[in-house]
């Protein structure tokens, strides 16, 4: 008869989880790059009553007899859907229109390439901003990493990059667009472009990575995910200046998204779909707890049976 309560006990612990997931996900219905979360649930060792046992010559089968012993949690997924497109206008907005994230670099110091030093994170919301020395970041001051776009030296004085074959896709670094530029863009493949003196030239080209499981990614807060050992993150077959393989895709290839600029994805949390788990964990919980209330008038009339 305790079994019952304790199976109660265990499904009230895991309705419980449930509404905190629900809850953030509502919570974050309007956060810029959110991945909504969902909990899943398994149920827990059972106890046998009667084994089972083979035919024989002369009788069947038997199943084996076993007694539930409650719910337990079994995961809570991130599910990385694509959000819906937000049009802002604003030229450093920037959306991921397919597979793929932003990756933003942390521990360096400005004008710093990338370096095994420097911490990586990762990231679906695109609002950027320029910082006072004109590179590009994000609302916590990473730096959003991008292919360099070296000065050409065989002009006098050397002249900035002015299309994609000028830029350097074995180094990776920050993308400074200069004070002295007038206006500037971001193209579809991440290039971004900007005017100065009346000419176009090429500040740098935004790079993006690539995981095979991105429910393998770790929530680290402030919009942000970290590598976990199961998030399968993809190689480019091109190589680094070492010779090795590099983390970072540029846009628009190799299956990765294309940016769209003066967008912004927002969270792919469905409040309908919400409040119905809502619903759904709220009257799950509500169940449990009467069946530890039923076992408990149980046990009382057990005890009232010597009066």
């Amino acid at each position: 008869m305790l079994r019952s309560m304790y199976a109660g006990i265990s499904g009230m612990k895991s309705f419980q989880t449930k509404l905190d997931v629900v809850g953030n996900n509502i919570a974050n219905v309007n956060t810029a790059g959110f991945k909504k979360g969902r909990a899943t649930f398994q149920d827990m060792m059972s106890q046998p009553i009667q084994g089972a046992s083979a035919p024989t010559d002369i009788r069947g089968g038997i199943n084996p007899a076993q007694v539930g012993t409650g719910a337990q949690l079994g995961s809570i997924d991130n599910i990385h859907t694509q959000g819906n497109r937000q049009t802002t206008e604003r030229p450093l907005d920037l959306q991921l229109e397919g597979d793929g994230m932003f990756v933003f670099g942390r521990n360096m110091a400005p004008g710093d390439a990338y370096n095994d030093d420097v911490e990586l994170q990762y990231s679906r919301a695109g609002n950027m901003y320029l910082d006072d020395n004109g590179y590009v970041v994000n609302a916590n001051g990473q730096y959003l990493m991008g292919f360099d776009a070296p000065m050409d030296n065989t002009t006098t004085p050397p002249t900035p990059a002015t299309s994609l074959d000028d830029i350097d896709h074995s180094a990776v670094g920050q993308i400074q667009i200069p004070d002295s530029a007038s206006s500037f863009s971001i193209e579809g493949n991440g290039i971004v472009n900007y005017i100065q003196d009346g000419e176009t030239y090429v500040a740098g080209q935004i790079a993006v990575s690539k995981f095979s499981n991105t429910g393998g990614l770790e929530k680290v807060g402030s919009n942000m995910f970290q590598t976990s050992p199961n998030d399968g993150q993809i190689e480019t077959g091109e190589l680094d200046g070492a010779g090795n393989g590099t983390l970072f895709f540029q846009p628009e290839s190799d299956g990765t998204a294309s940016i769209v600029a003066g967008a912004l994805e927002m969270s792919n949390v469905d409040l309908s779909e919400e409040f119905t788990e809502m619903i759904t964990a709220q009257r799950g919980f509500q169940a449990n707890t009467r069946i530890i209330t039923t076992s408990d008038e149980i046990l009382q009339e057990l005890v009232n049976l010597k009066r």
